[in-house]
């Protein structure tokens, strides 16, 4: 019996097959656009996600017989808008996580619910890239959809719908909508009734490995999958990226160098960071919560950087001469740590963690004619480990010690980057053999939801082991006074950050 994760990501759908020991059998990842219609805003047709999904499920179905399947686990980006009609059409298309257009809905929300009570009952501020005041924005601006919305739900849970005929979501997701009391583990009255928003809209909610559908005879013939297959509700992407490289207990701590760079620690109680400046959600291990800090652009301005500045290494790449993201690391790696005095500012999507802030900006600082272009490629590199560590020392002002950061995405991959990692977090890292990322937890949590292993825990030791661990070396020290120096730009900066984005 195999095992299918999907992860609807934000440019792909990721589908993985996975036997019953682990292994990945095989894997489909088509792509598509996102749309931005205007500044600061991200959208995508739903239903793109939807025919890619079952492109990806096609794919899959030919290496094995559709028999062969017990379950499929569904994970995806978090806090998207979908909203759909009485018919279950969408009406517009779906608001993404990183869409920054509801920023006065977040302050309109918190004055109406009151920001301590909103702390108390999400366990989070009121952020641009949650779903409620993308809730809110629609209703101010867009009445004619409003006024026709029958159900609301998150990007996985309208491919569980496709799937399924179903409305069910879980709590690892719902808790990124800024609709979920946290602490209870099910949707907010308080909320709710504040907003005037009706409850039915919102989906049934089950924990992540509860098998809370099964495939319908419509999307059979759409996907190949047999009628009737298992569908497990699953976990928004970082709860089950996270249970995908085994951070199943107490105190296990994980930073994940995608896009966007994540810091996540579990917890088997509900904590709240007191200035909200950490996401306190549920986990995706039944009964089990979680801290977590995200920086919107870490491996994402890496990309960027060899975008504008590596078109030389971009052009020996095409010509066979290697990875043009490691060649700029080789030309850096001799750099010494601190690069000489330039620190970098990963600000170029605004920022969530320790500052949530969508104006915030990107930087350069401490340029000097001395600098070259691998001083400058170290100084990105340090920048993203820095906002990282950001979100680790507030985990550590909570009692979280980890013995080891298991690291992983694209990032991960870097020699250079992986010792940085571990010396500004001054934490041993490490690797594991598990590397597909979400989908491959929502590949384990369709294990479990099928009664093939027991828990998430006892999948996690059958499934994942570590394959590389990195020691912390002796230019800590002076990581650590560059790190100071990176704390003191954004407070300084703030008000010009804002006055550029509003001028």
């Amino acid at each position: 019996m195999n095992f299918i994760g999907i992860d609807v990501g934000t440019s792909s759908i990721k589908a993985l097959l996975v036997d019953p020991s682990g292994k990945v059998i095989a894997t489909s990842n088509p792509e598509y656009p996102f749309q931005t219609p205007a500044p600061l805003c991200a959208e995508t047709d739903p239903e793109v996600w939807w025919d890619a999904t079952c492109r990806a499920l096609r794919e899959l179905l030919l290496v094995t017989d559709a028999g062969t399947i017990s379950g499929v686990g569904l994970t995806g980006q978090m806090h998207g808008l979908v909203v759909l009609d009485e018919k279950g059409a969408p009406l517009r298309p779906c608001i993404m996580w990183n869409d920054q257009r509801s920023f006065h809905e977040c302050k309109e929300m918190t004055e109406k619910i009151g920001e301590s009570e909103v702390l108390r009952i999400t366990g989070n501020p009121i952020l641009a890239g949650f779903t409620a005041p993308k809730l809110r924005w629609v209703e101010k601006n867009e009445p004619e959809i409003f006024s026709k919305i029958s159900k609301v739900l998150l990007p996985k849970d309208f491919i569980r719908y496709r799937l399924t005929g179903e409305f069910f979501s879980e709590m690892s997701d719902a808790s990124g909508t800024s609709l979920l009391n946290v602490g209870e583990r099910k949707w907010s009255e308080e909320i709710l009734a504040a907003m005037g928003w009706p409850k039915h809209w919102l989906p049934e909610l089950t924990e992540s490995t509860v098998a809370s559908a099964k495939i319908s005879a419509q999307a059979s013939a759409l996907t190949g999958l047999s009628v009737g297959t298992p569908v497990i509700a699953g976990g928004g992407d970082q709860a089950a990226q996270a249970v995908g490289c085994g951070i199943v207990q107490e105190g296990m701590v994980s930073a994940t160098l995608g896009t966007s760079g994540v810091v996540f620690a579990q917890s088997d109680e509900y904590r709240v960071e007191p200035g909200g400046k950490l996401h306190a959600f549920c986990h995706a291990v039944p009964g089990k919560w979680h801290l977590m800090g995200v920086m919107l652009s870490a491996a994402g301005s890496f990309q960027w950087y060899k975008n504008q500045l590596g078109k030389e290494e971009h052009a020996r790449e095409q010509n066979g001469d290697g990875n043009a993201y490691d060649l700029l690391t080789k030309e850096a790696a001799p750099i010494e740590p601190g690069s000489e005095g330039l620190i970098f500012l990963p600000y170029l999507s605004g920022e969530r963690t320790p500052h949530p802030d969508p104006h915030a900006r990107g930087a350069f600082v401490g340029l000097t004619l001395r600098h070259t272009k691998p001083h400058l490629t170290r100084a990105v590199l340090e920048g993203v480990s820095y906002g990282l560590m950001d979100s680790l020392s507030l985990m550590q002002s909570l009692g979280i010690q980890p013995g080891k950061v298991i690291l992983s995405g694209g990032g991960a991959r870097s020699t250079l980057w992986k010792q940085m990692l571990a010396d500004i977090f001054e934490t041993p890292c490490c690797l594991v053999n598990a590397t597909e990322g979400a989908a491959y937890g929502a590949a384990l949590l369709a294990a479990v939801g099928c009664g093939t292993l027991a828990s998430v825990e006892e999948a996690s030791k059958a499934w994942i082991a570590e394959t590389e661990q990195i020691e912390v070396s002796q230019n800590h020290e002076k990581y650590k006074s560059n790190y100071r120096i990176y704390r003191e730009l954004y407070p300084v900066l703030k008000d010009t950050f804002f006055n550029l984005s509003s001028g």
